[in-house]
Order: C-alpha cells, then structure tokens, then sequence
C-alpha cells in the first residue's frame, strides 16, 4: 500500500479510485541536506508530506540566534501554515536536516481537492485539529515545565529525533543552551 495512502486512511477509507484521484494532486520532491523548502519572506505556495527524512521549521531572530519550532520526520506534515493559508510572506524558513523525500501539494491543488473531495476536507479538519492540539501542548509545556520536563518528554514522545537531529538542534527547539542540554542529558 503507498504510504500517502495509509497515513491518509488512519482517518477515513478510501478506494482505489478515489485514492489514485488524490495522488494525481500531489508532486514529488527530493531535496538534498541543507536544502530549503521555504525561506522567510517567500510564500508558503505548498504544504509538504514527508515520506523520508527529517526537516526543521524555524526562524532567525534579531541577534542571529536561531528558533526551531518544529521538526518533521516521517508521515508528518509541514510548511509555514499562515503563509500557505492566507497566502503571505513567511515568517519561518524551512530546510533539510537530512536527504528528504517528500509530495507537495499546492495551495490550488489541495484548494481543488478539498472542494471535490469532501472525504479530504474531513481529513484536513481532523489533521488540522490533532495539530492545533498539538501546539497548544508545545506551548503550555514551554510555559509550565522546567527544562528537564521539557526534554524528558521530548525524549519520549520521540526517541528516534535524538538519533537523528545535532543536540544544538535540540537545545534550540527546548528553548535552552546547548550547554544547558548537555547537563540534562548527563
């Protein structure tokens, strides 16, 4: 079975038909380590759909200290949801932190999908709903844990990120020093 296709039905059936139909509004893309998906300031005109890989969506603040907000690996979604949504600059930039094989789709296309569809617009609602969740939970534990809570649970959602991401990268998506990670880690 192709994965789209699996990950997709983890949230309602489809046939054959319907399934071949949503892949003809998909392209695939390849990117290389360290290449970007998005760069601050440009239009997010595509959400991405990780097959293979692991990416990093962030910004660079004022003094050139970078802020990761999300990591991607696979079957996850990314792009810069405001700027793909309201279709606008971008406030984060998205790229490789490993050779990544994804599928695209285009504003337009998921646009004509969802009206077509009404199956891919319960989907989207239902992903869009799991990833607000989301969010809200990165949140309330930046805000309510110390570092140490932040990072145990990090390390247990995802166990495999460690593996694949420099602890630099982990620090920044924390919130901490790299020094700070190196004493948890300890």
């Amino acid at each position: 079975m192709h994965p789209l296709r699996q990950h997709i039905e983890e949230i309602i059936d489809l046939t054959d038909q319907e399934f071949d139909f949503i892949l003809n509004h998909f392209e695939k893309v390849s990117k290389r380590k360290h290449q970007y998906l998005l760069q601050e300031g440009d239009i997010a005109n595509k959400e991405y759909w990780i097959v293979k890989g692991c990416l990093k969506s962030y910004f660079i603040d004022d003094d050139g200290k970078e802020h990761i907000l999300q990591f991607g690996m696979e079957n996850w979604w990314i792009t810069d949801y405001e700027s793909f949504v309201k279709q606008i600059k971008s406030k984060t930039s998205i790229d490789c932190i490993e050779d990544s094989e994804l599928l695209s789709i285009s504003f337009e296309n998921r646009d004509k999908l969802t009206a077509q569809m009404h199956k891919m617009e319960r989907f989207w609602a239902k992903k869009s709903k799991i990833g607000r969740i989301a969010l809200q939970n990165r949140v309330l534990s930046l805000l309510k844990n110390s570092a140490k809570e932040r990072y145990d649970l990090l390390l247990e959602q995802y166990p495999r990120l460690f593996q694949r991401v420099p602890k630099k990268m982990i620090a920044s998506y924390l919130g901490v020093s790299r020094e700070t990670l190196s004493r948890l880690n300890a």
